[in-house]
């Protein structure tokens, strides 16, 4: 089975594209179902413009419409694609599902329905519907080589799609969720080489592609010497798409219906109050009160709980859009002033709220990121499997110690404790020195007595934009459980 090559046009995507590609690909006899989902912005519906194209299948976006409008326009574009004298007259939705079977009859042929989710408002029983057309041993699946993809930007709508009880469960070969991209593939996808513009400009708008092209129109900053100027001319400016994009994001969400309460909530996260009793009391809220709320967000891939694993039942929330931080911690305060195109002067005020409320917490999740997915094992003695923050607590003081980094290894096969591989430091704004390894030393010390942890081999990791003091450095190259992260390492591969 040859795969079809990627086109030059899609940057990265190599994981996507193969996996798309190998689904289009199949021979074997029945039609199979896939799934793709991810916020917008992300490079969806290209991927699966291009997969269409370069396999000669066939390719549907779905608008927001009656049910009657969408099922004329779907006849209007296969009378088209089959070379019909005009368009196909489709009675109902099973009419329609079976015509996109009968595409495949004599090959693989792709069929995607981009929007998925348009179509499911006005047609609610759509999902009940591909299930029975793709019911084993039903003559129309079996005669079929249909390779039908179903994709939307709902994340919410996506992800019960297939869970549960709902009726496609069972019937997808393919869930392919599209994320942003990396911070490191997207500074070689902004052609940024200087690392510390490369996370200055990810702590803003993130790794989501449409935001260099069709956002911003391909304007980068030239050099450290022009961030502020861009952040004034592309993010700051009520004529840019970018101005809006954060407010946009959570309109876009048919499920994030109280708006005011869900930016409330996500301005609390930007503020720093990453528990649920924090963001409560931040919003005047009780915290029995915002289940509801933060389930909606998380589904809805805004926010992301991560539970501390040095204290149990415990965990903290953050924002996973980088551009919605921004807008809540820069742009959301002084919204009148830029709408007024004052952005210079908001910007200039806001420099210590950026470095403290955005560009800090993002660079520490970058060194988490690192951590995770880009360090050489040997660094940490282990592959680590999970990264996080942590708060770790000492009954005999009655302190407890915020580390910017824990870092597990995979848990033992047998009984046992799980090996705790790096304890972490991390500063944007200041360089580090011996008294914080002395600090990161004790809490290994109080580690080691604390059951339920392997902390045998633990790295002290110090991450800083700022570098290292001279006595750091010294010692860590004297001692191999020291690990020292400046803003190169984390780009150099």
């Amino acid at each position: 089975m040859s795969l079809l090559a990627k086109p030059d046009r899609i940057f990265d995507r190599d994981v996507e594209w193969a996996e798309l590609a190998r689904f289009a690909a199949d021979e074997r006899p029945g039609a199979t179902l896939g799934v793709v989902s991810g916020r917008r912005r992300q490079g969806k519906t290209l991927l699966l413009y291009e997969l269409a194209q370069a396999s000669g299948g066939f390719y549907f976006g779905a608008t927001e419409a009656t049910s009657t409008e969408s099922l004329r326009r779907l006849g209007e574009v296969l009378g088209a694609y089959a070379g019909s004298p005009g368009p196909l007259q489709l009675a109902d939705w099973s009419a329609a599902i079976d015509a996109l079977l009968a595409l495949g009859r004599t090959r693989p042929v792709t069929v995607v329905i981009d929007e998925f989710p348009y179509l499911v408002r006005a047609a609610r029983d759509l999902p009940s519907i591909i299930q029975h057309a793709l019911t084993p041993g039903r003559p129309e699946r079996a005669e079929s080589r249909t390779r039908l993809l179903l994709c939307g930007s709902a994340l919410s709508f996506m992800g019960g799609l297939l869970a549960g009880s709902a009726p496609l469960r069972g019937r997808a070969g393919l869930e392919l969720p599209v994320q942003p991209l990396d911070y490191r593939a997207a500074s070689a996808f902004w052609e940024i080489d200087d690392p510390l513009l490369a996370v200055k400009v990810f702590s803003i708008v993130g790794g989501t592609p449409a935001y260099r092209r069709e956002y911003v129109q391909d304007d980068a900053p030239t050099g450290a010497g022009d961030f502020d100027a861009w952040v004034v001319r592309a993010v700051l400016n009520p004529a840019r798409p970018l101005f809006r994009e954060a407010r946009y994001l959570l309109a876009e969400d048919p499920d994030l219906r109280d708006a005011a309460l869900y930016h409330s909530v996500l301005a609390a996260v930007a503020e720093g109050n990453a528990s649920r009793g924090g963001i409560a009391g931040y919003i005047g809220r009780k915290a029995t009160d915002l289940q509801h709320p933060l389930t909606v967000l998380e589904d809805a891939g805004l926010l992301l709980r991560e539970p501390d694993p040095l204290r149990g039942g415990r965990s903290s929330y953050r924002i996973t859009e980088p551009l919605i931080t921004f807008y809540q911690a820069v742009m959301r305060p002084a919204w009148t002033a830029l709408e007024q195109r004052r952005g210079a002067d908001v910007w200039h005020r806001s420099q210590r709220r950026y470095a403290s409320a955005v560009l800090g917490p993002r660079f520490e999740e970058i060194v988490r990121q690192w951590s995770l997915r880009f360090a050489d094992p040997d660094v940490f003695g282990g592959l680590i499997a999970e990264a996080s923050a942590g708060t770790l607590t000492d009954p005999a003081s009655r302190t407890s110690h915020e580390l910017d980094l824990v870092a597990l290894g995979e848990p033992p096969l047998g009984d046992g404790p799980r090996p705790l591989l790096a304890i972490g430091e991390v500063k944007w704004g200041r360089r580090l020195g011996l008294p914080d390894l002395d600090r990161l030393t004790r809490v290994r010390e109080l580690l080691l007595r604390r059951p339920g942890i392997d902390a045998a081999g633990v790295r002290l990791l110090l991450a800083s934009a700022e570098g290292f003091t001279r006595d750091l450095t010294a010692a860590a190259a004297d001692r191999a459980e020291i690990v020292l992260v400046d803003a190169a390492r984390l780009y150099s591969y």
